[in-house]
Parts: C-alpha cells; structure tokens; sequence
C-alpha cells in the first residue's frame, strides 16, 4: 500500500473519530469534570468540523506535494498529534473516570493503528526528515492544540448569532 494510500486511509479514520466525538462527547463533557471542559453541541460541532477541513485540506495537499514539502510536515504534524489524542486524553479519561470517553474506541481502532504506521512508514521512507520532524512535528500538533480554544469561541460567537436571528424571526 502507498504513503498516500495509507495517509488517507488515516484521514477517514480520524472523520470517523471525529464524528463519534461530534455526536457524543458535548453530552458526556458535561459530566468529564478536570478532563474535558463541559461544552456546548454547535461550538463542538463547529471545531470539529473545522479541525476536519483541515485534516483533509492537509491530506490533498499532502497528497499532491510529494515528500519533505511543507504539506508533508503539516500531515505529518497532524498524524502526531491524533495520535497523541489516543492517549490524552481519550484512553486516559476513559481509565480514570470508568466510564467510556466519547471517541476512544475509533482512536483506538484507526488513529493509533494507521497513525503509526503512517508516521513510520513516513520517517523510515523519507516522506519526512526525522530532524525536521523533530520540531515541525510536535509544532504542528501544538498549533491545532492551541486552535480549539479560538474554535470554541467562534463556535460560541456563531451560535450566538444563530440564536438571535432566531429570536428575531419569532
């Protein structure tokens, strides 16, 4: 099977994630105390969505840029930290709270399985430079990180315009 191949199954994998996270997580986040910041279903639902354009963005540009392009590093970065997010905090919070965290097992089942084997197959065929990767990597991952906050509050901010248009229709 190809890089690419495998990269977009690894894509199709994480909508999967993210759509079992989409339809469940915003219920159970009430709930999740210090793991998971109680949140609403249309801010959710909007950075999921968004977080998933992206990936798929990364994954054509990827795609057609070839290897150690600045579309491989993005992927790649990607890969990473959906990977890391099998561990924490999904298998994590489903240990300590005893209850199953929305998302887990999809994380589990394609995330890890087709996230490592891309990220290895990755480095080990030069797709990526392990040094570049070193720093482009976890950087890329810290970025989309740092971008669910702004997510939630566009959300919160659409949601709010969805509600007074709402309003001023009655």
């Amino acid at each position: 099977m190809s890089l690419v191949t495998l990269g977009w199954l690894f894509t199709l994998g994480v909508l999967a994630h993210n759509t079992e996270e989409a339809l469940f997580l915003p219920e159970w986040s009430a709930g999740a105390g210090r793991w998971h910041v109680a949140v609403g279903k249309v801010e959710f639902r909007f950075a999921v969505l968004m977080l998933s354009l992206l990936l798929v963005a990364a994954a054509v540009a990827a795609s057609f840029s070839g290897a150690t392009s600045v579309a491989a590093y993005i992927f790649a970065g990607y890969v990473l930290a959906m990977v890391a997010n099998v561990l924490a905090p999904h298998v994590l919070a489903t240990l300590a709270l005893r209850r199953y965290m929305p998302g887990t097992a999809s994380a589990v089942l394609f995330n890890l399985p087709l996230g490592g084997m891309f990220l290895y197959r990755a480095l080990s065929e030069g797709y990526v430079q392990p040094m570049t990767f070193a720093w482009a990597g976890p950087l890329t991952a810290l970025a989309i990180l740092a971008s669910i906050p702004v997510l939630f509050a566009l959300g919160r901010w659409l949601r709010s315009r969805l509600d007074e248009h709402a309003s001023t229709e009655k």
